[in-house]
Formats: C-alpha cells, sequence, structure tokens
C-alpha cells in the first residue's frame, strides 16, 4: 500500500487544527431556567428557542440548550443557578420572577435575560427600567391593572369585593396586591386576600374566599398557575367566578383573561438573547416590556360559575374558548 507524504499528512493535521477551533468558536450556549412547568411559562421557553432558530442557532447544530425547571421550589432554582453559572454559558434565560432572583443572586458577570417577571425593579432584577449598565436585562409581562379591573366589571357587573389567591413570597404577586389595593377603591371595589405559599394551598385558599368575594381575580402567580384546576373547581362549586390574567387559564376553567400572549414574550425574549449572543452586553440592552394584549372568554366556564357573558364581550375576544 503506497504511504502519503510526510509532509502530506502534516498538512491534513494543520487543516483540521483550523477547523476546529473555528468549529468551537461559532458554537454559542444557552442555559434556560424555570420555575415550575405550566403552560404560560413553558411557552416562554418555546418562544425563547423559536426565536433562536429562526436567528440561526439549533441545538446540536451550533447551539448547546440546557433546560431545567426548578418544581415550585426556590431552594432547587437556586441549585439551578449555581450549576448554569459554573457552566459559563454564553447566556442564561431565567423564567419567572423566583428563578430571576436566583440567577441574579448568583452571577455578577454570565449574561441574564429574565422574562414573565412582572416588575423586575421591585422585584431588585435591575435598578430601573433603564439600562443596567451590569449583567441584566430582560422582558417583563407588566400588566394595565385598570384594564384587568374593566374586565372583572364586563364579567361580574355588580362585583364589590375582589377575592385575590397568590403567593405571598413570590414579588410580582405582591406588587400586583399593593396596586390592587390601591386602585380597587375607586371603583367602588375593596381587595379580600388569599394566601397560598404553596401550590398545595391554592385549594384551602380558595374555599376561604366563598362568601367573602363576589369573583376571584388571578394574575400569573406561579402557584396559582401551576395549580388553576383546583381553583376552577371551588368556583364551580361555590359559584364564585374566576377572572385572570394569563389566557391559558382559560382554557383550564377561567371564565376570561386579557392577557399576554406567553409565545410571543418568549420569541421577544429569544431576540434579546440573540443580541447578546451576536456581541450586544446586556447592560445596554433596555429591559423591556410585552404590549400584545389578547383577549380570551370561555362562556362554557361562565356558566358554570354563574354567570352570562355579554354578546358584545364575546365578540371583542381574539379567541372563544368551546
Amino acid at each position: 500500500m503506497k504511504k502519503l507524504p510526510w509532509m502530506g499528512l502534516g498538512a491534513i493535521a494543520l487543516a483540521v487544527a483550523a477547523v476546529a477551533p473555528a468549529a468551537a468558536q461559532d458554537m454559542k450556549s444557552v442555559a434556560v431556567t424555570a420555575i415550575v412547568e405550566h403552560p404560560a411559562l413553558d411557552a416562554v421557553r418555546d418562544g425563547v428557542k423559536d426565536a433562536l432558530k429562526a436567528a440561526g442557532y439549533e441545538d446540536g447544530k451550533n447551539l448547546k440548550w440546557q433546560y431545567q425547571s426548578a418544581q415550585g421550589n426556590t431552594g432547587t432554582a437556586a441549585q439551578i443557578a449555581r450549576k448554569f453559572v459554573g457552566d459559563k454559558p454564553d447566556a442564561i434565560v431565567a423564567i419567572a420572577t423566583p428563578s430571576a432572583q436566583a440567577v441574579v443572586a448568583a452571577t455578577k458577570s454570565v449574561p441574564v435575560v429574565f422574562s414573565a417577571v412582572t416588575d423586575p425593579v421591585a422585584a431588585k432584577l435591575v435598578p430601573s427600567w433603564e439600562p443596567s449598565k451590569n449583567n441584566v436585562t430582560g422582558v417583563s409581562d407588566l400588566l394595565a391593572l385598570d384594564k384587568q379591573i374593566d374586565l372583572i366589571k364586563q364579567v361580574v357587573p355588580n362585583a364589590k369585593r375582589v377575592g385575590m389567591v397568590y403567593n405571598p413570597g413570590e414579588a410580582n404577586s405582591v406588587v400586583v396586591v399593593k396596586e390592587l389595593k390601591a386602585l380597587l377603591p375607586k371603583h367602588g371595589m375593596t381587595l379580600v386576600e388569599a394566601s397560598a405559599p404553596r401550590s398545595v394551598d391554592v385549594s384551602s385558599a380558595a374555599r376561604s374566599l366563598v362568601g367573602k368575594a363576589d369573583v376571584i381575580y388571578t394574575n400569573t402567580d406561579n402557584n396559582v398557575v401551576s395549580a388553576y384546576e383546583a381553583l376552577v373547581k371551588v368556583g364551580q362549586d361555590a359559584k364564585l367566578p374566576l377572572v385572570a390574567s394569563d389566557t391559558d387559564s382559560v382554557k383550564r376553567g377561567a371564565i376570561a383573561a386579557l392577557g399576554i400572549n406567553y409565545r410571543d414574550l418568549g420569541e421577544q425574549t429569544g431576540r434579546m438573547v440573540v443580541r447578546i449572543l451576536k456581541g450586544e452586553k446586556p447592560g445596554d440592552i433596555k429591559p423591556e416590556v410585552s404590549t400584545k394584549m389578547e383577549l380570551f372568554v370561555n362562556p362554557g366556564a361562565a356558566e358554570k360559575q354563574g354567570v352570562k357573558l355579554s354578546d358584545a364581550l364575546v365578540k371583542s375576544a381574539a379567541q372563544v374558548v368551546q
């Protein structure tokens, strides 16, 4: 068998060596974590991945993609954060306030992009809504609460007492409670609170509102959303109407929701990640808010919870869940 000349082999070796570092340089790494798995947060995760793929970053080709859920446990969220920081990815995407707080506490150098965080300033993720000048930026799911109150009045016109089940340990929910306490009296309404520190507490918290509230409003509290079916059962049994801010909750039994499309929110977040992968510093990118709102209604759920939706409200909905 004829042997190749030594110089020929050397040339091949040099060529391989030249290609390998280039391929390594082209590979990017994105680590994604969420506090819990439920339809809204899963949609954010999937939207991030879609936006990366649209920009040419595909898992297994030129992108290393990692995802871990904390399963509702803040201690686990902190462990995931430390693990991801140790991996030194090009960016960490932290979905929902508790996961974002855990990641931001774990690093001052790895780029962090939060998503589905209601108030990143109150959660102490960024100092203001201006560019942070540090390693953090992201996209908020902040909602205009006056429009939420208007929806409550359209679903239950005579409502005076608005019940709210929430986790007092979740910063985004605490912000909403504080704002509703200030806003509702201007509409002749009051807020009745029910604490659910864990997902398993949602059912008993909802039952505590029976006879005390005319309607239950739910924000994007992760404990509540992850256990929404328990809330729906109470609403049906007690004929206590449920109005949500998460449109996916309408498919699960809420009467109506005026909320963000979380898949779109994820894609908006993903486009921000792409900017970082291409060289922009997170501290130079201003935190964003999703402005695309959609109304979902569920007439069947309304009937089971003792109310009838107006034809005008149903006709104005982006989606009618049957």
